[in-house]
This record gives structure tokens, C-alpha cells and sequence, in this order.
């Protein structure tokens, strides 16, 4: 379905009605459920072609473009001239198997990225069977009837049947930098896509106002899809730490081609030795220090860090998100649905000359009305059913029951309770909105916290209904509904009380009109209101949230709760969830305070109150001047600015718009805040595991690199050939190495303090046990080399058992690595880690034929060996375990807990 019908004039140049005929779809009902099924089998989903992703072939290339990777091929190729024909075709060997290794890594990372893109599916709000339904954008077809408000991405073509204040951010799609406001009324058929008002396409963003349009065109249909442009694109794989481990490698390079060359020198002018055999050295020396598997590491470490974080409800769309987590110092999160529950209840009621309590819980429209202990029929309260027949007409939410008879709200919260109050009083919406049908209204913004609408009856009367916070209400009220002057202290007493019981609240007032009026404009809002009264409705705090703040609190992070709740209401929240909540921050003090005031009002207090989406903008900017990580919640589209500059943006998944995503680093799929406890979590165990793969594939390449680099400079034979060490390159890198991108977290993980952002990526600590650890493995291997020696078994049984003996004390390594500091000497250590095991089975059979096979006898020059080199092999495996556990245990007692 395209924007023009053969036989008709374009849909913006055709009447809604005219379009709704051609669609063959209603105005007020939509289409039939049925219907819309039909469509999406004859048009398909509602999707954008998508650039197919990278072949296999070019993921394997890519593998070759590396620093490392140009010094094995060229001491490959040097090796193959030299015409050791075996040794060359084993470091070509050991290349191919790497660069495998990372293009099949890579492909899972990238399948790993679609899965989780796949669930951020955007929605669409539609009108099916003359009932609301969010839906799948995807489920979209032609002739849907859908609604649209600020922050939401159009999800197809639309030909807008009725606009109020409605502005798009065309810039994707027609370059234009400013809002374009939108109405209902044809235009030419001649008009630029650009001035076309009343379409809003596909792919902009709704950018204020609210909005109704019929489906005309979707998927590759549509505007954006016919001129080729993806409204999303798949995240690359790289990352700041990539980027890192990049420059890491370029300088070992360098580093190994000078070392390589200053023992060259040495050995042919200092000692005389032939130059075939130090260059068979030197290449072993290069091999040996090259930690060409760590990048593939590295990217399925981040990648499994993603998948986990997705299995947690944290839905990562840039893969950096799962490094950066690891270091985050304070996190800013909303209250409502966040902290809380989500499920809005009217608890009380403030009337100008009375008060109620409202039973019930949940959304079913089933309670009573309570005054003095007794149970009320609604219309013996004065003013009761007044107040909650302007609660439902002044509301966009609707409630209805499924088949097993559940109740199901479409809407905000906090007007589905809104409208769950009035059910309870007694009225029918369907029967109260015929007798006062809705004329125009001013959609809520957070900027002004209230909404308006103009209703009538069918006398002739007209009256706007208005629904907000109190402060913001009361301003416009000069008496309440029973005609006496308003008493406004006496109502600030009243709420302060409903405050303190952790309440929030909402005004609710009418102004009776004296002629009729066709629109609502802003200064008809000005004054000349009635209050009506108070709702006052809890949203109780989450169990889950409480727990997963202490665990922040363990973990040396901050929480900040920002609301636009009254201050006591926030502080009564606050002070629910264990935080410091004996004074709130309001959005009032956040705007008149300097950076330098407002950075010391913040370190005093973790809750904000009557909050704005511009304040959030501000405190992350004093946050990170102070020198944190910041991780900030928002949900609407006027988050989007602080999303983007926090260190990491989390958006919400239900309730969150399309523009809050789309700005973000990450989105909570259950809109939970003990999710983003887990996500930290977790974002922690992706960089520990970065680390303990740089703690074992380092001290390893330096021992092998050692062990030739001493046999060089002192002129001894090599106690393991180039092919030998390229051997145990290659198997431990498909085994061992890969392990680590399993492991389990730290016991300390969430009790240690973040880590700072400027943290090397070889600490330290870090760089001394790579020296330890490659100077006794590499004495473990000399001490098997010698020993065969003196036992007179020749130099390839020598070779084979400090080959051997290597491999033991890597495997035994890889059990002090799956703990920084912690002891080892633990049956813990044995488990917890579903990669361990198997992947040292694997390790075993290879190393049983390279010591045994024939095939590989012939291939890499190895002998049997006997049951001495075994136990040597094993005891100097263990020794070196308990060797590492006394370094840590000195390690312990010097308070670290991590390296």
C-alpha cells in the first residue's frame, strides 16, 4: 500500500472521510480484529529492510587486520623461504584456527545483538473493534487507526484524522532542523513532502501535542522505507575497551619485534650461532608473546555479558553499556513503576467540606467509601460523585475485563485509577461521555503538570475540566466547588497530611463557561477555576527495590530518587527504601541554585522531588563534574537529553516513549530498579572476566616467551621448539582461554567500591603477577627440560616434557585465575563454571596426542612420555597453585580483594 491510489488523489490531498472509504476502515472503531489479520498476511509486517548482515567470508578477513596477526604471517612466510616447511605451515596453522575462532565469535556476538534488538520491538497505541490496544508496531497494517503523543516514534505513514498541539521532528526524513505542527485539513497534491501537515510519516518523532491518523502506507511502503533510509542500525562491535586492546597490541608488537631484533643481533654477532636457527627462535619468541586469541576473548566476553544482562530484563543496545556498568558510582532513578509498583490506587478522597477513605486495591473497580469507620453510599457525600464524574471525563485511560474476567487498564497509571475511583461511585463511562461528550482538550506535558479538557452537556452548557498537581491547580482556583473563597492554607495543611503518608496527589477543578466554546486554548486555564477536591492515591514501594538499593549501597554506589511527587511524599518514599530522605531537593531549589551550591545540595540528600525532565539534564552534568559514572532512568521524550549525556542511559520498556530508547544505552523490559541493581551486577562480572583473561593469557605468552628468550641469549638449545610453543598457543587459546568468558561473579563483586574509570587495563598488581607467574612457570619448564637431560632420554623427549609440563602448569593457572584474590583452596573452585570442565577434557585428549599420536610425533618431533616427566608435569603443576594461593593469601592480608 503506497501513499497514492492509482484511481484516487494521495492520501494528503483526500478528506479523512475519504481516506477512512478508501481503506475501508471507521473512524471511531478502527479495523476488526479479524480484518487487521488479513492485511498483515496480504502486506506483511510492518518492518524496514534491514542491511543483511556480514558474511562469513569478510568476518574471517577482518580477523587478518591485526599488528600481532602481520608478525606471525610475516615469520611465516620468512620460515616457509627458509624452508621449514612443518614450523611454517604450523604458524599458518595457528593463524587460520585464531582467525576462525574470532569470526565464529563474532558472528555470535553479532546473532547475540539481533536477539536483543529483537526485543525492543516499538509499539503502536491502535483502535480495534472500538477498543484500545497496544500493539506491536510490526502488527501494523493499512487502515489502522492509531493514536500518537509527545516522545513516541510514528510507527508507519499516517494520514492524521484530528490534532491538538501536535508538532513531529521531520529532520530524519525531510531535513528540516524545526517541529513541524500538524492538522487534519487536505492539502494540494501538488505540496512537498516537507509541508504536507497533515501526514506524519514514519520514523520522525511526535515531539509535543497528541494526535489521531489512519494507516496509509507501512513497512517498505512507507516514506522513510522507499527511500532506502533504516530507522535503526545493528551496534558495532567495538568498544572503548577494544579500541584499548587495539593500541595494547599495536605496542606489543612493537615491543616484540625490538626485543626480537636486539636477541637476533646478540645471538648471530655475540655468539655465532646460525642465522636459520636464531631466526627459528625469534619467530618462537614472537609466537610465544602474541596473545593473538585475546580480542575474539575479549568481544564473547561482552557479548555473553549482553545475553546475560538480557536474560535479566536489561536489554543492552550498545554493547559498551555492558563495559561501562562495570564502573558506575551513582544511579538516578524515577520512583514511579521503578521503585514502586506501578499500580496505582485512590486511596483517599479531599473534599471542600469533607474527607473519605476508598477501599480496595488494583485496578477492579471494587471498594467502598469510607467516613468514621462506616462504609458511604457515594451520593451521600457532598461533592463526591461531582469529583469522580470530572476524574473520568478529564482522563485517556480506559478499563476493561478480559475473558476470564481480569481488569486491564490502556493508559497512564495513575488516570486508570483515576477512572477505577469513579467505576466505584458508580458511573458509566460509556453513559457519562454521551451525556457529556469531550470537545477539545490541552494534553498533559510535564512542564506544566496538568491537563485540561472542554466538555458539554446537551443543554447548552460547557465547562473545562482540570486535572493536575495541587500547587499547579490550586493556583488557577479562586473558590472551591461549593462557592466559598478558597482557603489555601487550610488545603496545604491537608496535603501536607495526605503527603505524609507517602500519598501522591492529584487536583481536580472545573470552571463553568458562560457561551458556548468549539476550542480550548492555554489562557482559558489562566484562573476562574472551582476545586473540586484532592485525590489521593499510593503506589506502594517494590520489596525487591528495597533490597537491591542496600545491595547498591554495599556495592559503593549512590542512589538517587527523582520524582515529581510532593517533597513529603518523596521523603516518605525515600525513607521506605533506605535512603537519606530527612530533606529533598525540589525542581524549584534545583533551578536557582548554582552548579557549585547545587553539587553540595546533592551529596546531602538522595531524593529529588517536583523534579522536571530539564533537572535531570542538570544533575548528571553536577554529578559527573563531581567525577562520577552516572546512570540515569527516563521515560519520556524530554528525558532524552539526559539519557544521552549520562555515562549510561537507561529508558523504560513498558512505559518508556520511542524517543527515551532510542536515547538510551540500555532498556529495563520490566521497569524494575532491582533490574538495574542486576544489570551493575552483571556489567561488573563482563569486566572482572576482561580481566582474569588478561591475567592468564599474559603470564602464559610471557612464559613461553621466556623460555625460548633465555635459551637464546645464552646460547643454550631451545628446551621447546617454535612449533611446540605455536602448539600450545593454539590449544589453550580454543580451550582454556575461552573458559574465562564463562565465569561465574566475584563472591565480592557487589562489595568492592566501582572501579575508576581511568583504571589501566594492566593494573599495577596486575602486571606483578604476570612477571611471577610466567618466571615459575617458564623455571617449571627448564626444570622438566633438564631433568629429561640428565636422565639421558634425548632432546625430543626433553622437548615434550617441558611441552607437557607447560601445559599442566596453565591448566592448574586457570584455577587460580577463576578467583583475583580469593583462596583457591576451596571445593568452589572446582565449579560454578559450565565451560570448565568440558573444555579441559577437550585440552586433555589433544595434549594425549600431541604426546602419544603418531601423526602428531611425526608433526611436532614429540616422544612418549614416561610416568617420571607425568609426575614432575603434575607435582610442578600443583606446586605452582600453592605457590599463587600463598601470593594471594600475602594479597589478602594486605586488604585487597581485588587486583
Amino acid at each position: 500500500m503506497t501513499s497514492m491510489n492509482r484511481r484516487n488523489k494521495p492520501f494528503h490531498a483526500q478528506s479523512p472521510a475519504e481516506v477512512a472509504e478508501q481503506l475501508a476502515t471507521n473512524l471511531q472503531r478502527g479495523l476488526a480484529r479479524a480484518e487487521a489479520e488479513r492485511r498483515l498476511a496480504v502486506h506483511g509486517p510492518n518492518r524496514l529492510p534491514e542491511a543483511p548482515p556480514d558474511p562469513a567470508w569478510l568476518r574471517l578477513l577482518r580477523q587478518f587486520h591485526n599488528p600481532l596477526i602481520y608478525v606471525l604471517l610475516v615469520a611465516g612466510v620468512i620460515t616457509a623461504y627458509l624452508e621449514h616447511w612443518i614450523d611454517a605451515a604450523v604458524i599458518f596453522a595457528v593463524v587460520i584456527v585464531s582467525a576462525v575462532l574470532g569470526a565464529i565469535q563474532e558472528g555470535k556476538a553479532q546473532r547475540a545483538l539481533a536477539a536483543v534488538k529483537s526485543m525492543l520491538a516499538r509499539t503502536a497505541v491502535v483502535v480495534r473493534d472500538g477498543r484500545r490496544h497496544q500493539i506491536a508496531a510490526e502488527e501494523l497494517v493499512p487502515g489502522d487507526l492509531v493514536f500518537l503523543e509527545s516522545g513516541m516514534v510514528v510507527p508507519a505513514d499516517l494520514r492524521l484524522v484530528s490534532a491538538r498541539q501536535l508538532a513531529v521532528d521531520e529532520a530524519a526524513l525531510t531535513g528540516e532542523s524545526l517541529p513541524v505542527e500538524k492538522n487534519p485539513e487536505p492539502v494540494d497534491e501538488a505540496t512537498p513532502l516537507a509541508e504536507r501537515r497533515c501526514m506524519a510519516y514514519s520514523g520522525t518523532t511526535v515531539v509535543r501535542g497528541q494526535g489521531l491518523g489512519v494507516v496509509v502506507a507501512t513497512g517498505g511502503d512507507s516514506e522513510l522505507g522507499r527511500i532506502g533510509e533504516l530507522v535503526a542500525t545493528v551496534t558495532r562491535l567495538e568498544t572503548p575497551l577494544t579500541r584499548r586492546l587495539t593500541r595494547f597490541a599495536q605496542a606489543t608488537a612493537v615491543v616484540i619485534v625490538a626485543l626480537s631484533a636486539l636477541l637476533f643481533a646478540w645471538a648471530y654477532w655475540g655468539l655465532g650461532q646460525a642465522v636459520d636457527e636464531i631466526f627459528l627462535a625469534v619467530v618462537g619468541i614472537a609466537v610465544a608473546a602474541i596473545p593473538e586469541g585475546l580480542p575474539a576473548i575479549v568481544t564473547i566476553i561482552l557479548a555473553i555479558g549482553g545475553q546475560r544482562l538480557a536474560q535479566h530484563r536489561a536489554i543492552v543496545r550498545r554493547l559498551p553499556a555492558v563495559e561501562t556498568l562495570g564502573s558506575v558510582t551513582v544511579i538516578c532513578t524515577d520512583k514511579t513503576g521503578t521503585l514502586t509498583r506501578n499500580e496505582l490506587t485512590v486511596t483517599s478522597v479531599l473534599l471542600p467540606h469533607d474527607a473519605v477513605e476508598v477501599t480496595g486495591s488494583g485496578y477492579e473497580p471494587v471498594g467502598e467509601f469510607v467516613r468514621g469507620g462506616r462504609p458511604r453510599p457515594p451520593e451521600s457525600v457532598r461533592g463526591l460523585v461531582r469529583l469522580a464524574r470530572a476524574a473520568l471525563l478529564c482522563n485517556d485511560a480506559t478499563l476493561h475485563t478480559d475473558a476470564e474476567g481480569n481488569w486491564h487498564g490502556e493508559g497512564d497509571p495513575l488516570e486508570i485509577a483515576l477512572l477505577s475511583m469513579a467505576l466505584k461511585a458508580g458511573l458509566d463511562p460509556e453513559r457519562e461521555h454521551g451525556c457529556w461528550p469531550r470537545v477539545d482538550l490541552i494534553p498533559f506535558e510535564s512542564e506544566r503538570r496538568w491537563m485540561a479538557t472542554l466538555n458539554h452537556d446537551h443543554h447548552g452548557n460547557h465547562v473545562i475540566l482540570l486535572k493536575g498537581a495541587p500547587e499547579v491547580v490550586l493556583a488557577h482556583c479562586l473558590h472551591d466547588a461549593d462557592g466559598q473563597p478558597l482557603d489555601v492554607a487550610s488545603w496545604e495543611e491537608r496535603l501536607m497530611e495526605e503527603a505524609a503518608k507517602g500519598r501522591r496527589m492529584i487536583a481536580l477543578a472545573w470552571k463553568r463557561l458562560p457561551e458556548p466554546k468549539e476550542t480550548l486554548r492555554y489562557e482559558d486555564i489562566d484562573e476562574g477555576f472551582a476545586l473540586l477536591g484532592v485525590v489521593g492515591l499510593e503506589d506502594p514501594p517494590r520489596p525487591e527495590a528495597k533490597d537491591a538499593i542496600r545491595e547498591c549501597h554495599e556495592a559503593g554506589i549512590r542512589v538517587v530518587m527523582i520524582t515529581g511527587d510532593h517533597p513529603v511524599t518523596a521523603r516518605a518514599i525515600g525513607g521506605m527504601l533506605g535512603l537519606r530522605a530527612d530533606t529533598a531537593l525540589t525542581g524549584t531549589e534545583i533551578e536557582q541554585l548554582d552548579d557549585a551550591v547545587l553539587g553540595r545540595r546533592i551529596v546531602e540528600t538522595d531524593v529529588v522531588a517536583r523534579a522536571a525532565p530539564e533537572h535531570k539534564l542538570r544533575l548528571v552534568r553536577v554529578l559527573q563534574g563531581q567525577g562520577h559514572i552516572v546512570a540515569m532512568t527516563g521515560d519520556g521524550a524530554n528525558d532524552a537529553p539526559a539519557l544521552q549525556a549520562a555515562d549510561i542511559g537507561v529508558a523504560m520498556g513498558r512505559r518508556g516513549t520511542d524517543a527515551a530508547r532510542q536515547a538510551s544505552a540500555m532498556v529495563l523490559a520490566d521497569d524494575n530498579f532491582a533490574t538495574i541493581a542486576a544489570a551493575v551486577r552483571w556489567g561488573r562480572v563482563a569486566y572482572d572476566n576482561i580481566k582474569k583473561a588478561l591475567l592468564f593469557v599474559l603470564p602464559t605468552n610471557v612464559a613461553q616467551a621466556l623460555v625460548v628468550a633465555i635459551a637464546l641469549a645464552v646460547g643454550w638449545s631451545l628446551p621447546i621448539s617454535a612449533t611446540q610453543i605455536l602448539w600450545v598457543n593454539l590449544v589453550t587459546t580454543v580451550t582454556l582461554a575461552i573458559a574465562v568468558a564463562f565465569e561465574s561473579p566475584e563472591p565480592t563483586v557487589m562489595q568492592r567500591p566501582p572501579r575508576p574509570p581511568v583504571e589501566p587495563l594492566v593494573t599495577g598488581t596486575m602486571a606483578w603477577r604476570l612477571a611471577f607467574i610466567g618466571a615459575l612457570i617458564c623455571f617449571l619448564s627448564y626444570g622438566a627440560y633438564g631433568l629429561a637431560l640428565v636422565r639421558e632420554l634425548g632432546e625430543d623427549f626433553a622437548r615434550t616434557a617441558a611441552t607437557h609440563t607447560l601445559v599442566c602448569a596453565e591448566v592448574m593457572y586457570l584455577f587460580n585465575c577463576r578467583r583475583f584474590v580469593a583462596s583457591g583452596w576451596s571445593v568452589d573452585v572446582f565449579r560454578g563454571n559450565p565451560a570448565l570442565w568440558p573444555v579441559i577434557g577437550v585440552l586433555a585428549l589433544l595434549q594425549l596426542a600431541f604426546v602419544y599420536a603418531p601423526p602428531f610425533q611425526m608433526l611436532f618431533r614429540t616422544e612418549a612420555l614416561d610416568a617420571f616427566a607425568w609426575i614432575y608435569a603434575l607435582v610442578g603443576a600443583l606446586a605452582a597453585f600453592a605457590v599463587v594461593e600463598a601470593e594471594k593469601a600475602v594479597l589478602r592480608r594486605m586488604g585487597r580483594s581485588t587486583l
